[in-house]
């Protein structure tokens, strides 16, 4: 599947409605789902440290642990998870882990910073999740941001400096 292509925009679109169905019932605005090589969507997931209470509840967290569970390193490593903003640092670690071969991300962690500003909710870190994926022993693809704009809409009134 080419990068940035329609389905590509498509996917991640589709991420954003999950952000925002996952504001809707009170959690925080993330989704992401996982895509098959051909596009094929197989998981999706919402962010939950809201409704559960786990604060390590993160939209890409809980679909990396879902597709660790259901598939082999070597399918996921054909695999992208598609997200409304780029991922954390610990979430990044879990698609590292997971094995998953490709990120395509939404709004930037740095854009994302700079939206909620200090929210003890999300202290967000500046660190790329390139850097975090550069710190390991295979390849991880990452492609964003993009839709930048309408992934940061789904935040507007959300965070307390908003």
């Amino acid at each position: 599947m080419p990068i940035s292509s329609a389905r590509d925009l498509e996917l991640l679109g589709r991420t954003i409605e999950l952000a925002s169905e996952s504001r809707a019932r009170g959690d925080h605005p993330f989704g992401a789902l996982l895509a098959d090589a051909d596009g094929n969507v197989l998981l999706e997931a919402m962010n939950t440290c809201g409704t559960k209470g786990d604060r390590t509840g993160h939209a890409e967290r809980n679909l990396m642990t879902e597709a660790s569970l259901r598939y082999d390193v070597d399918f996921l490593a054909g695999c992208t998870m598609y997200t409304s903003a780029e991922p954390c640092a610990m979430c990044a670690g879990s698609v590292y882990w997971t094995g998953v071969g490709c990120v395509v991300h939404g709004m930037s962690e740095k854009a994302l910073k700079d939206l909620i500003g200090p929210d003890p909710e999300n202290l967000t870190m500046d660190l790329p999740c390139s850097a975090v994926f550069a710190s390991g022993q295979r390849k991880v693809e990452v492609v964003g941001p993009l839709l930048a704009e309408e992934s940061a809409k789904v935040h507007e009134g959300f965070w307390s400096g908003l």
